[in-house]
């Protein structure tokens, strides 16, 4: 623990840097990597999709397949757009975010496997507790605290749950919790450990410093042709003209099929017809209520008392209905409309429990039930209000209905042509004319299609960046046989097929057409190689004879300054050796140049002086963190967790 505490120390300061100077790239990293809970928003039937599609990653023998993957992701998106509905969700949409998601994948089956091997349960109790902490079940308690059964089953069953299938996933979730709980809640870091690391991370030095770049150095630099043609060989993949095609293709698309699909006005009227209560809205009641709660469980003679007390509040408003609202204040148990003398305000059909909704719209304006009974206790409910729904013409609603019936139409007519689309472009493979004419589709062509997808140049579709598309534009077939490639999807009913008319594959051009792009890139390389020499003469030189030096005045060098100075600059100062002071060093800064330094004077830290117990906290934080991922990745490979796709994060390796 101490050895990783070590070298742990040294990367702190950057951690700090990186997320103060990033919070944005952090938030959505935390997205990427925070474990989620795929219990009530997560992965609908988990093994629904269980040996069918590429395997992409597997944990202890059981398989994660393609279709798994994609559904994974779909749902993770949904989750954040339910949650944030202004989100531009296209940022989930590349390769590094589904990837995330597979990785989430893989983590739920380890933790899965390993809940399971080592037995652990989860008691009633504390999942009575996760089920009261949960924000979406809260929002569907009642005014009285209660939770409303109707609306929890009704979210359940949109999931394609009941509650017994919720509550036991729910167990699963908060059992595999539990695999990393234990090593996350036993990192422990002791204060003189805390002290040292914030110490060494606010140490401030001062030091003179003097930086050499690649821009001074250029005009001493003179290129020969000779130089340059050596640069062009030895770097031949820079001076790739990359591999493309030109192309035609054909989209069959809604856009496409609605051109083709005429309504009639009887289909029209029809619809009308079917759907007016759609179309005028709902009747809406305002309701008040007087409640008397019964407890879950509770003896029968306690019923009985609860009744007949509900009763003499009923008698008496029979005598004086104009009392309704005193008695509500007075006797009502619903904390949320008591004191408003019971008022619901306006809802629907479908708001409330089916006994109380049942009354509440069999009732006129202005009356009031009998004792209705539920599962939160005795109701006293009275009409106040009715908004009956507003006829709509349909002359006024004829566009949205035209919209509505001809969107239907297109769902089932797209559905006809997709399949007649995918067999022309097969069964004629040398054309895309037979397709183009039978369904009335434009044959369109596009120039330097480029086997890399990103970024999309101007005047091309934003789907031809699509991968699968890309690899069948450049499978051997498309490009040795100029066939079609299949129909392949590349958006929300958006099929497309092309074939290629010209073809260029990757090659290095011609020495003089980049002759300019050589000598820019030659030069730059030069620059900094003279500033680095120049810095190390300069350094040898000074730490021979220091009062041969002329240096710029001392500088205060800190990581709380990260603006002023490079990261690199920063940590080579702060973890210089200073116990003989002063102290020359060299920093090679890259394609920035390099900088000589002298260090002049430790300032011991003050971090300690105040609170500090946020800073402590955080790094007792990343400690538990580190331990957890250690642990993790002991499960990962203890139950041989593979993932077969190529993260895309990993560098590209270019091929000369």
């Amino acid at each position: 623990m101490f050895a990783f505490f070590i070298v742990s120390l040294s990367l702190w300061g950057c951690m700090f840097d990186f997320i103060r100077q990033h919070t944005k790239i952090m938030q959505f990293l935390l997205f990427l990597l925070i474990f989620p809970s795929f219990v009530l928003f997560g992965i609908d039937g988990y093994n629904r999709f269980l040996d069918q599609g590429e395997t992409v990653a597997s944990v202890d023998g059981q398989k994660i397949n393609q279709p798994e993957w994609d559904n994974a992701h779909k749902n993770e998106v949904d989750r954040m757009r339910a949650s944030m509905p202004n989100l531009d969700v296209k940022m989930f949409d590349s390769p590094m975010a589904k990837f995330a998601t597979l990785e989430k994948l893989v983590k739920q089956k380890v933790l899965s496997v390993a809940s399971d091997k080592l037995n652990l349960q989860v008691s009633d109790q504390r999942l009575a507790s996760a089920l009261a902490a949960d924000p979406t079940i809260a929002s569907l308690k009642r005014a009285d605290g209660t939770l409303d059964m109707e609306r929890y089953q009704g979210l359940l069953a949109s999931q394609g749950m009941s509650p017994e299938q919720f509550e036991s996933r729910m167990r699963v979730d908060l059992a595999m919790q539990q695999v990393l709980m234990g090593v996350s809640a036993s990192g422990t870091s002791n204060n003189a450990m805390l002290e040292t690391a914030l110490n060494a991370y606010y140490e401030k030095r001062e030091a003179q410093v003097i930086k050499f770049t690649p821009s001074e150095q250029l005009g001493q630099i003179k290129s020969s042709t000779e130089d340059l043609q050596a640069y062009y060989k030895a770097h031949s993949a820079l001076f790739q003209s990359p591999e493309q095609a030109s192309i035609e293709y054909v989209v069959l698309d809604m856009p496409s099929v609605l051109k083709g699909i005429t309504l009639a006005e009887s289909d029209l009227k029809t619809y009308y017809e079917q759907n007016q209560s759609k179309l005028s809205g709902q009747e809406t009641r305002r309701v008040s209520h007087i409640l008397f709660t019964i407890a879950s469980g509770q003896a029968t003679a306690e019923k009985d008392k609860v009744k007949q007390k509900a009763q003499g509040v009923l008698d008496e408003l029979k005598k004086s209905p104009e009392k309704f609202a005193s008695l509500a204040k007075q006797y009502s148990q619903d904390p949320g409309s008591a004191n408003k003398g019971g008022d619901l305000d306006f809802f629907g059909r479908g708001a409330m429990v089916k006994p109380f909704e049942d009354v509440a719209f069999s009732l006129s304006k202005g009356q009031t039930s009998d004792l209705v009974e539920t599962d939160f206790g005795y109701h006293i409910i009275k009409v106040t209000d009715i908004k009956s729904p507003k006829t709509v013409s349909f002359e006024a609603s004829r566009a949205g209905i035209e919209a509505e019936v001809k969107r239907q139409e297109g769902q089932k007519k797209f559905a006809e042509l997709a399949e007649t689309f995918t067999n022309l472009v097969y069964e004629q493979p040398d054309s895309l004319k037979p397709a183009a004419d039978k369904l009335k589709l434009d044959i369109v062509s596009l120039n330097d299609v480029k086997r890399d997808p990103a970024p999309v140049a101007n005047g091309q579709p934003s789907w031809i960046k699509n991968p699968k598309f890309l690899a069948a534009i450049f499978a051997a077939d498309a490009i040795e046989k100029k066939h079609n490639t299949q129909a392949v999807e590349v958006g929300s009913n958006t099929l497309v097929a092309a074939r290629i008319r010209e073809y260029q594959p990757a090659r290095v051009r011609d020495f003089e057409a980049v002759k300019a792009q050589v000598e820019v890139l030659w030069k730059k390389e030069k620059s900094e190689q003279l500033a680095k020499q120049m810095g190390e003469q300069k350094l040898k030189a000074w730490r021979e004879k220091p009062e041969s030096a002329n240096l710029p005045s001392a500088v205060t060098v800190s990581r709380e300054k990260s603006k002023e100075w490079s990261s690199k600059l920063i940590e080579a100062v702060l973890r210089a050796p200073a116990t003989s002071l002063p102290v020359w060093i060299g920093v090679d800064l890259g394609t920035e140049g390099y900088s000589v330094v002298k260090i002049l004077k430790v300032d011991p830290s003050d971090a300690m002086a105040g609170d500090r117990s946020r800073e402590k906290a955080q790094l007792t934080a990343w400690l538990s963190d580190a331990e957890s991922a250690a642990y993790y990745d002991y499960l990962k490979d203890r139950y041989k967790a593979t993932i077969k796709k190529t993260n895309p994060l990993e560098p590209l390796v270019i091929q000369k």
